[in-house]
């Protein structure tokens, strides 16, 4: 047998054996009919030996998945939305200075850069009727946060709402509820990415109604070096499932630190580690998802996939390297996650494009 042959079949029988990971192994292939189409950001190998930064579409062919739609675009991309008119929108990582609308063929629609003194924190989506989208971004006189009220068509900045933190990330709207997770991790806007003054970090969970735009909240963690980042609901126990990020100072404490929390409409609350693999998670989310018993989180620095479910608690990990990008497909109720060098989709591994390596966030088309 190859070398490539005992790989995949590795792989495959660590697959298999997450037949009780929540969401992961509820359907062995996407329909016949069906393929895989992924919308996302990745970067890419350039003939300078550069990378370069792009959003657009992958859709599988067999075991692999291949480039379908490609856009370059200026920055990393973060996170992306589709419209109901099937329009795609991808805003820069933070700190962001570009969102653009675009057709699933790759055509640019619409692009817009922020105003002068703020910037886009990753994350857009849109309104129950597609009028309005809304922004997670900030200003970079102290950092306020706020969400931002866009003119679907144009991109254009109509109106904001305070959220009362800093390093305001993802949103996600559940009803007439829009649930909104501020990062709380100090920056500058001239330093990049660079985390200043951590031991001053806040992070808070608030909540918009947006019949009115009133803010409820916010909600705190006991542990205030805990980051809240991403967000997922679990319909069926109304449930909020937040990423968490561990800013500690020390190594083992950042390590094992919760990867979860929840939000059950009146309190916030950490799940801790596994008891038997306290250190399993690296103490990093890079994204969540919704599974039918749960949710399932890419613990990207530990590079497997770990899912907790209401019932049972955290199930085993599911090992893929720099995993991240989460996306679901609650029709047939299963997942699709992405890695640095392949994706974990339904049951099965497929092959990344070559010389491609995805970025955060994925959507299924």
């Amino acid at each position: 047998m190859s070398r490539i042959d005992t790989q995949r079949r590795r792989w495959l029988q660590a697959f298999a054996a997450a037949g009780a990971f929540p969401g992961l192994a509820l359907a062995a292939t996407a329909p016949a009919d069906r393929p895989w189409r992924l919308a996302l950001a990745w970067s890419e190998e350039a003939p300078n030996a550069e990378r370069l930064q792009c959003t657009g579409v992958w859709q599988q062919a067999g075991e692999r998945f291949e480039v379908a739609a490609r856009r370059v675009v200026p920055t990393r991309a973060h996170g992306l939305a589709q419209l109901a008119s099937g329009d795609l929108l991808t805003v820069a990582r933070r700190p962001g200075l570009w969102m653009q609308r675009w057709a699933a063929d790759g055509t640019l629609r619409q692009e817009a850069w922020a105003e002068p003194g703020r910037q886009f924190n990753g994350h857009v989506l849109a309104s129950a009727d597609g009028r309005v989208l809304y922004s997670t971004e900030q200003t970079h006189d102290g950092g306020a946060g706020c969400i931002a009220l866009r003119d679907t068509l144009t991109l254009a900045l109509r109106d904001e709402w305070p959220t009362g933190g800093t390093d305001t990330h993802q949103l996600l709207r559940v009803g007439d509820q829009l649930f909104v997770a501020n990062g709380g991790v100090p920056t500058r806007p001239e330093t990049g990415r660079a985390k200043l003054a951590l031991p001053t970090m806040e992070s808070s969970l608030v909540m918009f109604d947006l019949r009115s735009g009133q803010r409820h909240g916010p909600w705190r963690l006991d542990d205030p070096r805990l980051s809240l980042r991403h967000l997922a609901w679990h319909a069926p126990s109304r449930t909020l499932g937040i990423a968490l990020q561990a800013e500690h100072d020390d190594p083992a404490q950042r390590a094992s630190a919760p990867l979860l929390a929840l939000f059950d409409g009146e309190k916030l609350r950490t799940v801790p580690a596994p008891a038997d693999r306290p250190a399993a998670g690296a103490g990093y989310a890079g994204d969540i998802a919704a599974t039918p018993d749960g949710f399932v989180l890419s613990a990207s620095r530990a590079g497997s996939l770990m899912g907790w479910s209401l019932r049972d608690g955290w199930t085993a990990p599911v090992p893929l390297t720099e995993a991240c990008a989460l996306a679901t497909a609650a029709e047939v109720n299963t997942t699709c996650a992405l890695g640095a060098e392949r994706a974990w989709a339904g049951g099965r591994p497929i092959t990344l494009p070559p010389g491609c390596k995805p970025d955060n966030h994925a959507l299924i088309l």
